[in-house]
């Protein structure tokens, strides 16, 4: 894949970019499926990489920007609201959905956004198709029901290097402790 060329936005790109609207979760997808196009016009390779994204980290991002490197263009399939409350529990998300498309369209690394209300991205996979779908290397591909999806058009499914100690959870759960119990955790910062 080629790297990433700084350049003016197509309007697609511009129009994935926008600020979530609280019910565009079609304009989202609608928006996906024209870049996607357009990049397979180009000859480019779509990669598309999905999640929660529930208190965005740097794992995420790093995730992403990796994803991102591998092809044209990238669009990240989200859990709706309640999607994540299936598969994490009543008390999540902790960030509504509106809100994770918008930092997730903040990231340069990311060109659309589309959101799933299932508990798998399987049927947006069908409607994208793209050439190269990516997740952190915490999966195995005998795991993700999305392996023998994409392999059957011909795609690629790619386990990218997953930096040990990101969690969302874990960093919802230290949050809920007290001041002094998360100055005893493993990961305490220095002081300044």
């Amino acid at each position: 894949a080629s790297p990433r060329a700084p350049e003016a936005p197509a309007p697609e790109t511009a129009a994935a970019k926008a600020p979530a609207p609280a019910a565009g979760e079609t304009h989202q997808a609608q928006d996906a499926a024209r870049l996607v196009a357009r990049v397979r016009a180009e000859g480019g390779t779509v990669v598309a990489a999905g999640g929660c994204f529930d208190l965005l980290h740097a794992g995420h991002v790093a995730l992403l920007e990796e994803a991102r490197r591998i092809g044209d263009c990238l669009i990240v399939c989200v859990n709706s609201d309640a999607s994540v409350r299936r598969r994490k529990g009543g008390a999540r998300p902790l960030v509504p959905a509106a809100d994770r498309l918008r930092v997730l369209l903040a990231l340069g690394c990311v060109d659309a956004v589309a959101v799933f209300d299932e508990d798998t991205p399987e049927l947006l996979l069908k409607e994208l198709r793209p050439d190269i779908w990516a997740k952190g290397g915490d999966y195995a591909l005998a795991e993700l029901p999305e392996t023998s999806l994409v392999r059957g058009w011909g795609g690629e499914v790619v386990l990218l290097p997953y930096l040990d100690g990101r969690s969302t959870t874990d960093i919802a759960a230290r949050a809920a402790l007290g001041p002094a119990e998360r100055a005893d955790g493993p990961s305490r910062a220095p002081r300044r």
